[in-house]
């Protein structure tokens, strides 16, 4: 009874309750605002919630984490550029529906498979933690290695270009997200003596440029200026489509909370896992994949709600955070003096269950701002583009600039914004860059920890890839993915004909 109670505590106490649907609220528009990072927005409320009561806190930093994670699929549909990393997988399908004037039924999509990813993520979060807990600590570092490795080759399925293409473009966002200071040594990389390239390139800084700027010069290139964006549409979807979306949005859902539960890993991947999860197993999607389908939109929105349920388990049960923004929450915990780890489930249980219902709570939240808050950002798709451009670089300037309060990344930004043009121009999707630019800093720790575990013997190396239950099974998908991508089961087809 007592689990029951702090689970409803949010539900019943007054206060609770308005703090999570003002941070919900809040969440929502912060993530929409591409540059202004859930991350970001937890951050400075430690520095507002610091004196508060812990509850009230948490209550609050929830309602903001799960808004702002969702918040993140409004730019994405509208104007092409993802709030947030965890929204790249959005713009795939998103932005192409809003080009069909069914921006309203991308935003409808998007709230209601949020919705049911983040009650997903919530379930999992109440019923399975220990055990979901317990299998994320068995992924070493070659484990990572391989879910890298396996996100990259995602590329194939995401991408409309050629794989071989695709994978050349992720690899140089690879080493994009390489250069700075070794995290090992402190050695510059790919600074080339530049002092400003020492702390290296902020993804976010990175999509910002490359989809957001190279939108607008891409807009400029047609020279039809005058031309509205696409109409609306209708907003709520019906009642037949959520029902046939549903299957769909449930499985990539368990992805995201899985995926979400491994410490470092992120909503990102989640998104990225689960569209590519309904690209492989949807065989009669409404559209096809990349041209507008409502199945592109549904996965990754449920998997990225979802994650957040994943990433609190590790950090409430054993101190770890499962993405950035759990990294914030864990310093919330230590300035209100408690000790994040095993001892906090033990010693402050209602905590737990608390920081569960406010999530659930958030996600009724997400659902009511997520369809009343359509009309204001349906009026962002009538705008004529002489208008909607100069809005568009302005926020890409003011998103930017607000990362770090460095000029730099504004020129980073605009850069990044004409490699973009260029690519997107000659037929080759930015999303591969982007995805590299993500998985490079993953990818580095990983090999090298490996390789330092393994007392930097190649063949013991390469033997753990097979020894290990779990990398075996990881390299098994990467082989069948890599095979898949290469044509090798339609050459041996081929060959038995």
């Amino acid at each position: 009874m007592d689990m029951l109670a702090n689970f409803a505590l949010p539900l019943m106490d007054l206060d609770l309750f308005f703090l999570v649907g003002v941070g919900t609220f809040a969440g929502i528009y912060v993530g929409a605002i591409p540059g202004l990072s859930v991350t970001m927005a937890t951050a400075l409320l430690l520095s507002v919630t610091y004196s508060w009561d812990m509850l009230d806190a948490l209550a609050l930093i929830m309602g903001v984490y799960v808004g702002g994670v969702y918040g993140g699929s409004r730019s994405a549909m509208l104007l092409n550029i993802p709030g947030a990393p965890a929204s790249v997988a959005t713009t795939f399908d998103g932005y192409p529906m809003s080009k069909l004037g069914e921006a309203g039924l991308g935003i409808g999509l998007a709230t209601t498979m949020s919705f049911v990813g983040g009650l997903v993520g919530v379930f999992f979060l109440v019923f399975f933690t220990p055990l979901i807990a317990g299998f994320a600590l068995k992924f070493d570092h070659r484990d990572y290695l391989l879910l890298a490795l396996m996100g990259l080759l995602l590329i194939g399925t995401l991408s409309r270009g050629g794989f071989r293409q695709s994978i050349f473009i992720a690899f140089l966002g690879v080493i994009i997200g390489l250069v700075g200071l070794d995290p090992i040594t402190a050695s510059p990389r790919f600074t080339f003596g530049t002092l400003a390239l020492s702390q290296g390139i902020n993804i976010v800084v990175a999509i910002l440029g490359l989809f957001g700027f190279s939108e607008v010069l891409l807009q400029l290139s047609e020279l039809r200026l005058a031309t509205p964006v696409a109409q609306v549409g209708r907003t709520v979807p019906e009642r037949k489509l959520i029902l046939r979306l549903l299957p769909l949005c449930l499985r990539t859902s368990v992805i995201g909370v899985f995926i979400g539960a491994l410490p470092g890993v992120g909503g990102e991947i989640a998104a990225l896992l689960g569209y590519d999860h309904a690209k492989r197993t949807v065989k009669n999607p409404s559209r096809p994949f990349g041209e507008g389908a409502y199945e592109g939109v549904a996965a990754p929105e449920s998997a990225n709600n979802a994650a957040i349920g994943g990433a609190l388990i590790p950090m409430l049960t054993l101190g770890i955070p499962g993405d950035a923004v759990t990294a914030v929450i864990i310093g919330a915990l230590v300035i209100h003096g408690l000790n994040p780890g095993p001892t906090l489930m033990i010693n402050t249980p209602e905590l737990f269950y608390v920081v569960a219902g406010s999530v659930f709570l958030a996600n009724f939240f997400l659902l009511v701002f997520g369809f009343s808050g359509i009309q204001v950002f349906k009026k962002m798709v009538s705008v004529p583009k002489a208008y909607l451009l100069p809005a568009v670089t302005l926020l890409t300037i003011i998103g930017a600039y607000a990362i770090n309060n460095n000029v730099t990344d504004i020129f980073w930004a605009f850069g990044f914004g004409i490699v973009g043009f260029v690519l997107r121009l000659n037929g080759i999707a930015v999303a591969p860059m982007v995805l590299g630019i993500i998985l490079g800093p993953l990818l580095d720790e990983s090999v090298r920890a490996t390789l330092i575990a393994d007392n930097g013997q190649l063949d013991v190396f390469l033997l753990g890839f097979v020894t290990s239950p779990i990398s075996l099974v990881l390299s098994f998908v990467i082989l069948m993915a890599l095979a898949s991508n290469i044509g090798i089961f339609k050459l041996f087809a081929r060959a038995r004909t």
